[in-house]
C-alpha cells in the first residue's frame, strides 16, 4: 500500500471522531487507531477435567511466567519495534520511578520506517517497562505500566 494513502488515512482518522480505520486493498491491508485508552478484556474457556498427572510444558511456562503488575497500562497501538529514546546517542524518554503526565511522550514504535511517538494517557509514576529496547511489539501489547 502507498505511504501516501497511509498518510491521508491518518489525516482522516485525526479529522474525524473514529477511534480506528481499517483498509484492506486485495492481499495488503493497513489498520490506524488513535491513542487513547483502549480496555481489554480477557476470556477464558471452561477448564476440562484431565486424567494427565503431568502438566503440559505449556502450562508450566505460563506459571513460571511473571505476573504483570497493576496499574495504568500504555499498550502498543500498533505491531512494530518499541524503542525507549529518540535516537541512539540520546537518553530514554522515561525510567522507571520518572514521573509522567497525561500526553508526554514515553515511548516510540517504529512500523513501516515511520516512528509513531506513544503518549500517556495517564498522569502518575512509571512502575515498569515491559518491552526491551529495540524489540518487537504487537498490537495491544503492554509496553509501560503507570501508577
Amino acid at each position: 500500500m502507498d505511504i501516501r494513502k497511509i498518510k491521508k488515512l491518518i489525516e482522516m482518522l485525526q479529522e474525524s471522531d473514529l477511534r480506528e480505520i481499517e483498509v484492506k486493498e486485495g492481499e495488503e491491508s493497513v489498520r490506524i487507531a488513535r491513542g487513547g485508552s483502549i480496555e481489554h478484556y480477557q476470556v477464558q474457556a471452561p477448564v476440562q477435567a484431565s486424567t494427565q498427572a503431568n502438566p503440559s510444558p505449556a502450562a508450566e511456562a505460563a506459571e513460571e511466567m511473571p505476573q504483570s503488575i497493576s496499574g495504568n497500562n500504555i499498550i502498543s497501538p500498533i505491531v512494530g519495534t518499541f524503542y525507549r529514546k529518540p535516537a541512539p546517542n540520546k537518553p530514554a524518554f522515561v525510567e522507571i520511578g520518572d514521573k509522567v503526565k497525561a500526553g508526554d511522550v514515553v515511548c516510540i514504535v517504529e512500523a513501516m520506517k515511520m516512528m509513531n511517538e506513544i503518549k500517556s494517557d495517564f498522569s502518575g509514576t512509571v512502575k515498569s517497562i515491559e518491552v526491551d529496547d529495540a524489540a518487537p511489539v504487537e498490537f495491544g501489547q503492554i509496553l509501560i505500566v503507570i501508577d
